[in-house]
């Protein structure tokens, strides 16, 4: 096909030039093609205002979707969009480094009509529990929630409802569950003879299933993802910062460590939408999004996930377009994203899709229909694009889709291979980020509270091992309001900083006062969000 022009291919580059001609800002996603060259004048480009519509980028392997990252995140960059991206294999470092010219380079940039300039961007990097290179980002278990650790822990329905009853009981008695271990002392307690009673009281939660749950919270932990949670707790709002120049900030998160833990970090990122979907207020339709996040592998967060958990994703998909958000699900076919998320994906950026078996074929035609109607026979032309290249629409300025357009992308002006190992360690080194994150705290928490009993002359808790006659009964509720354990989460936000409905309730001096009294379970509840995630009060 490369090499010879397209039937109607006259027709289709001019409407190509009319239905991507926007008078907004916009990214700029590269040049037609029309089978024998790309048409500078013919530009493909997405408006900012659209881009919490949401998108796709999709390709096999090899076709360049990392390179339409690395281009798409430093435009957003240099137009005041922060941006998050998950780094899998290590190759978005580069994006802390101007590009490196050559001959290739400036030969797309001219095909395009780009005027490429070596250009680096302001980048944080950030690790999962300081695996890998990156200031350390942490979860609370509670904040977490028992839906998204059940999925990480490949619990069935019922073993997630019986771990929700878990938490429940937590936050009814004043139980801080900041780490793993706090959520396994929890339901050791429950098993125990002494905890018998508490055990039946809860109702639902049989001994075996409260078994088969801390067994696999043992297997996490062994397996070294007991570092993942615990305090400081990663605020998200670290995510939307601006430099002093007005360059949105690139958090970059380094995943290279944890491949052989695809489900918790696949996971992880979802609590981090759900965690930003709690706190930003709605703005309604904006210029541009107040952050972009790129959701790299999403296959692995939609793979063996219960229909409720499904039904959850694309939930908070639709919603969260209203706080400015937009997400892009990268990953190889858009077979791997479930129908009813794929539906609210306004952009969409399709490298190269292979066809060596029959899947493969039935894959390729659902690719084709998601698209409008156009002269291109897509079946063929998405086996046959070259790296670089991808088929793309977009939802325009008054929401309609553009017109389908055979793209040769742009180049990234970043280096479009990994940043030396100095220039990442002189960026985590100076990051404002790393003083708050860096080191790990464990202070008082359930594993504290249930394996001693406090001196009441000292107020200091024993060494472990070394409490006489068990441990001390737990009260039905512990006080919380004031008390150092009441909040894994400190006043790094204040109460005003919440919108929407959840905020115009929290604002009520009725309902703020409900939150603070102590034992109230609704209190805790009233913070959960659409996956069982918990955000403590933040005062």
């Amino acid at each position: 096909m490369a090499g010879q022009a397209l039937p109607g291919a006259v027709e289709q580059l001019d409407a190509i030039r009319s239905g991507y001609t926007f008078d907004a800002a916009a990214l700029e996603l590269g040049a037609a093609l029309d089978g024998e060259s790309a048409h500078a004048d013919a530009p493909v480009r997405v408006p900012l205002s659209t881009l919490n519509r949401h998108g796709l980028v999709a390709g096999a392997t090899g076709t360049g979707k990392t390179k339409t990252l690395q281009a798409m995140a430093e435009q957003l960059s240099a137009q005041g969009v922060p941006v998050f991206l998950a780094d899998i294999k290590g190759d978005l470092s580069g994006l802390t480094e101007p590009g490196a010219d050559n001959p290739k380079v400036s030969e797309r940039a001219a095909s395009v009509g780009q005027e490429w300039t070596p250009t680096a961007s302001p980048v944080e990097f950030l690790s999962l529990g300081g695996q890998g290179k990156g200031v350390p980002i942490r979860a609370t278990v509670t904040s977490f929630g028992p839906t998204l650790l059940s999925k990480v822990l490949g619990l069935n329905s019922t073993q997630e409802s019986s771990l929700g009853l878990v938490f429940h009981y937590a936050d009814a008695h004043g139980l801080a569950l900041l780490d793993l271990k706090d959520l396994r002392e929890v339901i050791m307690f429950l098993t125990s003879d002494e905890g018998k009673d508490e055990l039946k009281a809860i109702g639902g939660l049989s001994k075996q299933t409260a078994g088969v749950i801390l067994r696999e919270l043992t297997t996490f932990a062994n397996q070294g993802a007991d570092v993942f949670f615990g305090e400081p707790e990663f605020d998200t709002a670290e995510l939307l910062r601006t430099a002093q120049d007005g360059h949105g900030i690139i958090s970059c998160l380094e995943l290279a460590d944890v491949q052989d833990r695809p489900q918790l970090f696949s996971t992880f990122l979802m609590w981090l939408l759900a965690d930003l979907f709690q706190d930003l207020p709605e703005v309604g339709d904006a210029e541009k999004p107040k952050l972009v996040f790129f959701f790299d592998e999403a296959h692995l967060l939609f793979n063996d996930a219960s229909k409720e958990f499904l039904d959850s994703i694309e939930q908070t998909v639709r919603l969260i377009r209203s706080k400015g958000v937009g997400i892009f699900f990268v990953t190889q076919s858009p077979k791997d994203v479930p129908a009813g998320v794929l539906a609210q994906l306004g952009s969409r950026v399709q490298h190269a899709l292979r066809a060596f078996t029959p899947d493969d074929a039935k894959a390729l035609k659902a690719a084709a229909r998601t698209y409008p109607k156009s002269s291109y026979d897509l079946e063929e032309l998405l086996t046959q694009l070259g790296t670089g290249e991808a088929v793309v629409t977009v939802l325009s300025e008054n929401g309609a889709p553009t017109p389908v357009a055979w793209t040769r992308m742009r180049a990234p002006q970043s280096l479009m291979s990994p940043a030396s190992a100095i220039t990442v360690d002189g960026v985590i080194t100076a990051s404002p980020l790393n003083a708050k994150y860096a080191e790990a705290v464990d202070r008082e928490s359930a594993y504290e509270l249930l394996r001693q009993r406090l001196d009441p002359q000292t107020g200091q808790a024993p060494e472990h091992g070394d409490t006489p006659g068990g441990r001390q009964p737990l009260p039905d509720a512990l006080p919380r309001d004031g008390a150092s354990r009441e909040a894994p989460r400190d006043s790094r936000r204040s109460d005003q900083d919440e919108g929407g409905f959840l905020g115009s309730v929290m604002s009520n001096p009725a309902v703020r006062s409900m939150m603070r009294s102590a034992g109230t379970a609704l209190g805790r509840e009233i913070t959960r969000s659409i996956f069982g995630t918990s955000r403590r009060r933040r005062r």
